[in-house]
C-alpha cells in the first residue's frame, strides 16, 4: 500500500509543497472565476467528521469538493456512533474504507492523531484546539496574493495564543516570517504545545501596540475559543486592552493589512473600524479558504498535479 499522506499540523508540508499548493490555489482560483469546469476528483467521497460546530469549515469543504467534482458527506458526532462512544480507532478503520478522505474537526489533536494511525486515506485536520493548518493556508495565500512573498516579512499576533496563533508560529518557521506575539499575562504561548522547538521566528510583547509597530500583517481571534465558554467573562476583563483598533493600525507598517479567522466580536477583539477599514481584507481570506483547500485536496488525492 503506498504511502498515505496526511495534513494535520502546518509543520507536515515543506515550503517547496506550500509552493506547489499555492500555485494550484491561483490556478483553481482563476478557472473557478471563469465559470470553468474541473473535475479532477469525479467519483471521490469526502467525508466530514464535526465534533465542534462550523460554518466557514463545512461550507469551503463541502462546496470545495462538490466544484471538484466530488462528493462530501457531513457527519456530526451528535448523530453517529462516534458520539456514542465508538472507539475512534474503529471508527477510521471503517470510514476510510467507504470514503476517499476525511477531514475532521475536533477538540484534541490528540483524537485526530489517532484516527490519522488507523486510516488508510489521507486525513485533514479541519481544527483542533491546538491546530488549524487550513486556516494558515488560506491565509498565507491571502498574503501572497496582496503582497508577495510572505518571507521575511513581521505578523503581529494581538490576543490569545489559541491554536491559530500556534499555526502561524510552525507557519512561520516553515516559510522564515516574524511573528511578534502578544497576549495578556497568563495566556502566553506554549512552545511544546505549539509544536516549536525554537524561538528564531517569533518574539513576545508584553504591550500589543508594540508587538504591532512596523508590522506588515496584524491578526487576531476570538478572545474566548470554541471549548472555553465557561472562561469567558475572565478572558473578557483580561483582554480588554487587546483590541486591534485603528491606533494599532496605524502603529503597524504603511502597506499592512489585517486579517480575522472569523467569525469577530466587534468591538472586542477588534474595532468595527478596522475589520471593515481599507486595509481588511478578512473576506479575501475567507473566501480563500475554498481554493486553498480545493488545492490541499488535490495534493492529497492527486499528489502534484501541473498545470
Amino acid at each position: 500500500m503506498p504511502l498515505v499522506r496526511h495534513y494535520l499540523q502546518f509543520k507536515d508540508f515543506t515550503r517547496a509543497e506550500y509552493e506547489h499548493l499555492f500555485a494550484r490555489t491561483r490556478w483553481i482560483k482563476e478557472r473557478f472565476k471563469r465559470y470553468e469546469r474541473y473535475w479532477p476528483l469525479e467519483d471521490r467521497t469526502l467525508a466530514m467528521i464535526f465534533e465542534k460546530q462550523s460554518t466557514r469549515t463545512r461550507l469551503s469543504f463541502e462546496a470545495g469538493m462538490h466544484q471538484l467534482g466530488g462528493a462530501a458527506i457531513f457527519l456530526s458526532t451528535r448523530d453517529s456512533q462516534l458520539g456514542r462512544g465508538e472507539p475512534v480507532e474503529d471508527a477510521a478503520q471503517v470510514i476510510s474504507r467507504m470514503c476517499d478522505i476525511v477531514m475532521i474537526r475536533t477538540f484534541e489533536q490528540e483524537v485526530i492523531e489517532r484516527f490519522a494511525r488507523h486510516s488508510r486515506v489521507p486525513v485533514i485536520n479541519g481544527l483542533t484546539n491546538e491546530y488549524h493548518p487550513c486556516q494558515i493556508l488560506a491565509d498565507i495565500y491571502t498574503y501572497i496574493e496582496q503582497r508577495g512573498a510572505i518571507a521575511g516579512r513581521t505578523v503581529a499576533w494581538i490576543g490569545d495564543s489559541n491554536n491559530v496563533c500556534n499555526t502561524w508560529l510552525q507557519a512561520a518557521e516553515v516559510f522564515d516570517f516574524n511573528v511578534h506575539v502578544s497576549t495578556p499575562p497568563g495566556y502566553e504561548v506554549e512552545p511544546e504545545r505549539a509544536g516549536l522547538y525554537g524561538t528564531d521566528h517569533y518574539e513576545e510583547f508584553a504591550d500589543p501596540m508594540q508587538a504591532a509597530r512596523g508590522a506588515d500583517l496584524v491578526t487576531t481571534d476570538v478572545w474566548t475559543s470554541m471549548g472555553f465558554e465557561a472562561e469567558n467573562e475572565a478572558r473578557r476583563r483580561a483582554f480588554e486592552d487587546w483590541q486591534v483598533d485603528a491606533d494599532m493600525m496605524k502603529a503597524a507598517g504603511p502597506d499592512a493589512l489585517f486579517m480575522h479567522c472569523l467569525p469577530a466580536h466587534r468591538g472586542e477583539e477588534v474595532a468595527a473600524a478596522v475589520i471593515d477599514g481599507p486595509q481588511s481584507v478578512v473576506w479575501d481570506e475567507a473566501e480563500n479558504r475554498l481554493h486553498a483547500q480545493k488545492a490541499l485536496l488535490e495534493f492529497l488525492l492527486l499528489g502534484k498535479v501541473e498545470p
